[in-house]
């Protein structure tokens, strides 16, 4: 075991977050122990990892939860994992996904396959939510359904998908078609899901089907396996992925804590000033409610009429209120067909228009009747202002919600709810209203243009005082931009004038062929760079998919789409030294904010997690970018150089942020922070320093305080720090990024460094008291 004891309170100090697939194994993680322990780590956070479908690159789609992925390396080497982990007084938090299962490969699910094969009567039939009084709906042929069609292996094959033939419904000779319709389900048109599929989704994904675990029976099936590592001792914490998916979250939630004591933190999305439902037994959320306040804060304020003015003048929506609600219009009456239709059918009036409009009314992701009730009052109010000639259908789906909201309709429409936001704002509108992405992020709201240093600090204190444990995240798997790209953004907030003049002269050279595109795309090159023609053409070609404006996933525009193939090349070629002055313009500061929300993230409120890579700059874009392989060799000889006392420029190796991430992580370890106490400058640059002093258990001040620097590109061109102090709490004090003492600047001892002097190496501090 190293130094530092292994906690026995649940929550690990800090987690850092391992993309598991083929490229990284279990073993391959237990490969990297000895690096993350060194880095102060408390804990591994790892990825789905039970059975998931063949050639998945994430875990996400678990086709059987009975097991140990096998291409990630089985039980044993789970153990192997936990026990080394365990040893250098590491915790194990994995990531688990109760709401749906692939079915994507029918044989690689055991209970999909045995649904379609004995339909109503299969023992698993309880686990999905489908409806079986009908035909199962299986939307994956295409053009070429009548010739490709056939009979092999025993089954109904289409390609090289295998479905089951249900007994007796077989003979030999006869033909595939008059096989087919004898079965419990139909494969019908690939376009069919959205609107008549027999059985709920993730989101519109038709490869995940929803698992009813709500059901007590269906929980214990599909958890046994991840409780009885619990059980072992042998798992520390979960992380439950897409929990306003479920029926009945808070239900689960408290089924899962009574069989699972470790920490417990849920994928839920919280709007601004939204908190979690307090009947719920967590710590708290995955963190990108903390994401949108880290970022916030460094953006400047003053920045928002210049980027407002060049999105209007270029025909980009600024109104993010009316792009989210025909966005999330879109997704309920298209995408969600589906689900408006069943929702319908339960109350009359039986308007979909109604369900569609009331879903797309939401401030929040769901409510959880009766908890959130003032959200549900609010969204049918919404729904009928906008649509007043829907009052009366709204009126009976409310009456009959909160006559029982217990109840399917009430359940169903709080389930998808989260669904058509997330797939209406989050997957759509994001990629329309792009005046500044920095702020399109998950979590996010891009009508709030920045947040201010008093909101940010009360924002933490709350944190501190109700969820002193929920984690904390800059970057994630789910992430449209990584924390670096995001800081560099942030930047432009500064350089509103230059940038948008810079802008303006681009696109008239090289325009991308739709407006919110071509914005995105020149603040995606500015944020990214140096970023090559691949990855950078594959993030535009996903971008404009999911704006569904000059192109989509189901409807593509060829024309459209090799217009932004062909803008890559192009601009790379014809524009790069213009591109590059720009950035070089930037860059600094982005390192600057990079180190700065780094520092307030690992040492604030909150369980600090570190995604894959992030210990050096990572400039990666939405997933599958997020996802490239991690260069660890490099990271460990970094480490090594650190250990031996060296202190790195800022540059572009990254180097800096590792020092900072250790020796943040470090600190985490030995002081266990609490509380949070914000620090104020005296000066006139004071409004360029956010700061804020935490105690260890049992101090009676402070012996902790994080400085860093806010809006660096403004602070520099005003002519630096000048005479601003930042007064702190009774020392003495010592930077543990430089090891410099913070000696007293008045003869009774009190300690008001000057910024200059105290930033002078790093635009951060790390002040540890004596």
């Amino acid at each position: 075991m190293s130094a530092h004891n292994h906690r026995t309170a649940s929550a690990p100090t800090s987690t850092y977050r391992l993309q598991l697939g083929p490229g990284l194994t279990l073993e391959d993680a237990a490969g990297l122990l000895d690096q993350l322990d060194r880095l102060g780590v408390g804990a591994l956070y790892l990825s789905p990892v039970l059975t998931a479908a063949p050639g998945s690159q994430h875990g996400y789609d678990v086709a059987d939860p009975t097991q140990v992925a096998p291409v990630l390396g089985g039980d044993e080497a789970r153990e192997e994992l936990a026990e080394q982990a365990h040893a250098r007084g590491l915790h194990v938090v994995t990531d688990i996904v109760p709401n749906h299962m692939s079915v994507a490969r029918p044989d690689a699910n055991p209970w999909w396959w045995d649904l379609l094969r004995l339909g109503p009567d299969s023992p698993y039939a309880r686990c999905f939510d489908v409806d079986l009084s009908v035909p199962l709906l299986v939307p994956v042929l295409g053009e070429d359904a009548d010739e490709a069609l056939t009979i092999a292996d025993g089954c109904l094959a289409y390609h090289e998908k295998r479905y089951p033939l249900a007994p007796g419904t077989f003979e030999p000779g006869e033909d595939a078609e008059t096989v087919h319709r004898r079965q419990h389900y139909r494969l019908v048109s690939w376009r069919r899901g959205d609107s008549e599929l027999t059985y709920r989704r993730f989101f519109d994904v038709d490869d995940l089907a929803a698992v009813r675990v709500e059901d007590p029976a269906v929980f214990e099936a599909s958890h046994a396996e991840i409780l009885r590592w619990a059980e072992r001792g042998q798992l520390d914490g979960l992380r439950v992925d897409h929990v306003d998916g479920l029926s009945d979250p808070g239900s689960y939630l408290r089924r899962l804590t009574a069989r699972f004591p470790g920490w417990l933190v849920v994928e839920k999305i919280l709007a601004p000033g939204e908190d979690l439902p307090q009947s719920w037994p967590v710590a708290g959320t995955t963190g990108y409610d903390a994401l949108r306040e880290h970022t916030g804060v460094l953006v400047d304020p003053a920045g928002e009429a210049d980027l407002t003015a060049l999105a209007t003048g270029e025909g980009v929506p600024v109104d993010v209120e009316d792009t989210d609600h025909t966005a999330r219009l879109h997704a309920a009456t298209t995408m969600l067909r589906t689900e408006m239709r069943r929702i319908a059918a339960l109350v009359s009036p039986h308007s979909e228009e109604a369900v569609a409009e009331l879903l797309a009314a939401f401030a929040v992701y769901r409510t959880y009747l009766p908890e959130g009730l003032g959200e549900w009052v609010r969204a049918v109010d919404l729904a009928g202002e906008r649509r007043p000639d829907l009052a009366p259908a709204l009126a009976a789906l409310d009456q009959h919600v909160r006559s029982d909201p217990e109840g399917e309709a009430a359940r169903r429409i709080q389930q998808t709810s989260g669904m058509v936001v997330a797939m209406g704002t989050e997957n759509t509108a994001f990629y329309r209203a792009t005046r500044f992405i920095a702020l399109n992020e998950v979590g996010g709201d891009p009508a709030r243009f920045s947040v201010s240093p008093e909101e940010f600090h009360t924002a933490a204190a709350r944190r501190e005082a109700r969820h002193p444990h929920t984690m904390t995240a800059l970057s994630t798997h789910d992430t449209k931009r990584s924390e670096d790209v995001r800081a560099r953004l942030a930047v432009l907030s500064e350089a509103s004038a230059d940038f948008t003049d810079a802008v303006r002269r681009w696109s008239a050279a090289h325009p991308l062929p739709e407006p919110s595109l071509d914005l995105l795309g020149w603040q995606t090159l500015v944020g990214a760079w140096p970023i090559g023609e691949d990855r950078l053409t594959e993030h535009l070609l996903k971008a404009a998919r999911e704006a569904r404006i000059g192109t989509s996933w189901t409807e593509p525009d060829h024309a459209f789409e090799q217009a932004v193939r062909e803008w890559g090349p192009a601009v790379l070629t014809g524009l790069r030294q213009d591109v590059e002055a720009f950035v070089e313009r930037v860059r600094g500061p982005g390192w600057s904010n990079s180190l700065t929300q780094k520092a307030l993230q690992l040492l604030g409120p909150g369980v600090p997690d570190l995604y894959q890579g992030t210990e050096l700059w990572d400039l990666s874009l939405v997933d599958p970018d997020n996802r490239r392989p991690v260069d660890h060799r490099t990271r460990t000889e970094l480490l090594d150089r650190l250990e031996a006392g060296w202190l790195p420029p800022v540059d572009t190796t990254g180097a800096a942020k590792l020092h900072l991430v250790r020796t943040c992580l470090h600190t985490r370890r030995v002081l266990d922070p609490r509380g949070y106490t914000p620090l104020y400058a005296e000066g006139p640059t004071a409004r360029h320093v956010l700061a804020f002093a935490r105690s260890s258990p049992g101090a009676h001040t402070p012996d902790l305080a994080v400085v860093g620097t806010r809006l660096p590109l403004t602070l520099e061109r005003t002519g630096g720090w000048g005479r601003t102090v930042l007064p702190l709490p009774p020392g003495p004090w010592t930077d543990r990024l430089t090891g410099e003492p913070v000696p007293p600047t008045h003869a009774d001892g009190a300690t008001q460094p000057r910024l200059g002097d105290l930033l002078g190496r790093y635009p951060v501090a790390v002040l540890v008291r004596g």
